[in-house]
């Protein structure tokens, strides 16, 4: 009887550490999907606000895990009304000047940031990060907008609609924007990876529906018929 309780032991505690060892293979290969399949950064700067003719500040500001970060500031004079961009999943923000240029001939000032990794932006993307860097983003047009007491609008396309609700659903502000935002990734790799398996692991990643439930301010979402990457 004592061998066999001890050889019942040893098969808990095997599974046990085969249990661990599965869980970190999973999250391995979870930050490598992360890294490799959804977030496509480019470093290269393209072109600054200044080819648009649009004034602006080169602003340099840190996560909460002290990885320095960049942006720009594009004030619009007068303005009651300031714009947190939070970009989609490829590129970097020199790819969104036609859009903010947009926005300024309307009167919005923008924030419009990078995550780390991406554009001048320094530290290596993750999901963690990724939240980490909107929530620091929130932060300097925050202070923005309580100076210059305006209103603080943030947007989000696609994959930024993660980040943008995110912060809408942690830190006061005045509106949300989702364009083409996905409701989580489990849903995406549905969409994409038909695996029977696929949706139900990954449903709590980058979970858009988990988080939409906290915010308190008027929305809109917005979404193409035809979007190919995000289908509705």
């Amino acid at each position: 009887m004592a061998i066999r309780k001890i050889i019942l032991r040893l098969l808990r505690i095997g599974a046990l550490l085969l249990g661990v060892l599965v869980l970190s293979f999973l999250s391995g290969c979870w930050n490598w999907f992360v890294e490799k399949q959804v977030f496509f950064h480019d470093t290269t700067i393209e072109q600054t606000p200044a080819d648009f003719d649009l004034p602006f500040e080169d602003i340099w500001f840190t996560g909460s895990d002290s990885v320095r970060l960049h942006g720009w500031l594009i004030p619009a004079s007068p303005s009651s009304h300031i714009l947190l961009f939070c970009h989609g999943n490829a590129g970097n923000i020199s790819h969104r000047l036609d859009n903010v240029r947009l926005l300024h001939q309307r009167g919005i000032s923008v924030f419009i940031f990078d995550y780390r990794g991406y554009g001048r932006s320094d530290g290596r993307i993750s999901e963690k990060g990724f939240y980490l860097d909107s929530e620091a983003a929130y932060q300097v047009a925050r202070k923005w907008a309580d100076q210059h007491k305006a209103k603080l609008v943030v947007f989000g396309r696609s994959l930024g609609g993660i980040a943008a609700t995110h912060v809408g659903a942690t830190q006061p502000c005045n509106g949300l924007i989702l364009e083409s935002t996905f409701t989580n990734m489990g849903a995406m790799a549905g969409a994409h990876y038909p695996l029977p398996f696929a949706e139900r692991i990954l449903k709590h990643r980058l979970n858009a529906v988990g988080e939409i439930g906290g915010v308190h301010v008027p929305v809109l979402f917005f979404h193409g018929d035809n979007d190919m990457i995000v289908p509705i």
